[in-house]
């Protein structure tokens, strides 16, 4: 099984423009870009990447229980993000930083998250948030919600209307150890069945934990989904504009009735699987090494610099990028614990019983010792 020969690539390992063979039929997505719409690409990534360590090192200092690290991954998030409409939701899993960032998340949300602060982070029904839905840390559990959530678009009558501004996809991230998951086998069946407008969006890190996904899969995972009727395709996932024409490409489709798409994006999990990992214990060095050496980052920097793109745009984005992980240092130290009481709260949508008596009986067993010391 080829795990790093994409079938499409736009940007070489070099940051030429080289596309293969199989990316003509994407290439005209490529001309919606502005020049502007290239340099956000490179500054969301930057940005989501000083994010990412700063928040290794909060957890390293005590200020959170764990962290999932994104590092490497930043070409497929930003790309990919950046070609789904206002409209659209997104179902991510637990390491989609850059996704929830150019989606409007305050990513001290996802600190309060990992810390135990809140429930889910943020709220999926604020417009602020952009559709974007809950981390989820059951592997593989939020493609039924994706399929389901599509669904409900369908019958809501916001699909396949021929209006650009009405028409609505769901856009589903997970990693390749989820596609081993009965689960995400069960959404590909009421998708296919049903034609919803979902796009599955498979960040093939190469690792489930620690198991390498050629332990996994002894095909291609791409070709998993034709088996259930899924179109799909492979891509470099650490070349941004792939990642962003083909899910442009596909999300279309899905608006517009077509059904449901799968897009593997190859690329690689620099770093640990949460930072409760040691993955010096399971990495191949020359492996890791090869992936290294096709950074996403780097790689779309080499090719902005050759479009004329100074060391201006790149110095400003880095003191963005310090600022913005300063702010959320920052921030993070000033958290204090939420009340206990606040547990029961959005549990449910709406009161319930169970949950009001729960809090009523923790009310009255704390008052017990305020009159103890009274």
């Amino acid at each position: 099984m080829s795990d790093t020969t994409p079938t499409v690539q736009f940007l070489s390992a070099e940051g030429e423009l080289a596309p293969t063979e199989s990316a003509g039929e994407y290439s005209s997505y490529l001309d919606r870009l502005t020049d502007d719409d290239l340099r956000q690409f490179y500054r969301q990534m930057a940005i989501v990447r000083r994010f990412d360590q700063e928040g290794t090192n909060l957890q390293r200092q005590g200020q959170m229980g764990l962290w999932v690290p994104s590092h490497g991954q930043e070409g497929a998030q930003v790309g990919s993000a950046f070609a789904a409409k206002p409209q659209d939701h997104i179902f991510p899993s637990y390491r989609e930083h850059a996704v929830g960032l150019i989606r409007g998340i305050d990513m001290l949300a996802v600190v309060e998250l990992l810390r135990g602060n809140t429930h889910g982070g943020w709220d999926p029904t604020d417009p602020t948030n952009g559709n974007f839905h809950g981390y989820t840390l059951v592997i593989g559990s939020h493609a039924l919600h994706a399929t389901g959530y599509a669904m409900g678009l369908q019958r809501d009558g916001v699909v396949g209307t021929g209006d650009d501004d009405v028409d609505a996809a769901v856009l589903c991230y997970f990693g390749d150890g989820a596609t081993s998951q009965g689960d995400v086998s069960e959404a590909f069946v009421f998708s296919a069945s049903s034609q919803t407008p979902n796009v599955f969006f498979l960040q093939n890190n190469h690792w489930a934990i620690s198991v390498p996904v050629t332990v996994q899969s002894r095909t291609p995972l791409y070709l998993r989904s034709r088996g259930f009727g899924i179109p799909s395709v492979q891509i470099d996932g650490n070349d941004v504009l792939a990642s962003y024409a083909v899910s442009a490409k596909h999300l279309d489709d899905a608006r517009s009735g077509k059904g449901p798409q799968f897009i593997e994006a190859l690329t690689y999990r620099i770093g640990a699987h949460t930072s409760s990992d040691d993955p010096t214990k399971y990495h191949d060095l020359e492996q890791h090494n090869f992936w290294v050496s096709r950074d996403p980052i780097i790689r779309f920097e080499k090719y902005l610099r050759s479009l004329g793109e100074g060391d201006t745009f790149f110095d400003e984005v880095r003191i963005e990028a310090e600022d913005f992980a300063a702010d959320i240092r920052h921030r993070t130290l000033a958290l204090t614990p939420p009340a206990p009481a606040t547990m029961f709260d959005n549990v449910y949508s709406e009161p319930h019983p169970v949950m009001q008596e729960q809090k009523l009986w923790l009310e009255r067993y704390e008052a017990m010792f305020e009159e103890e010391q009274a």
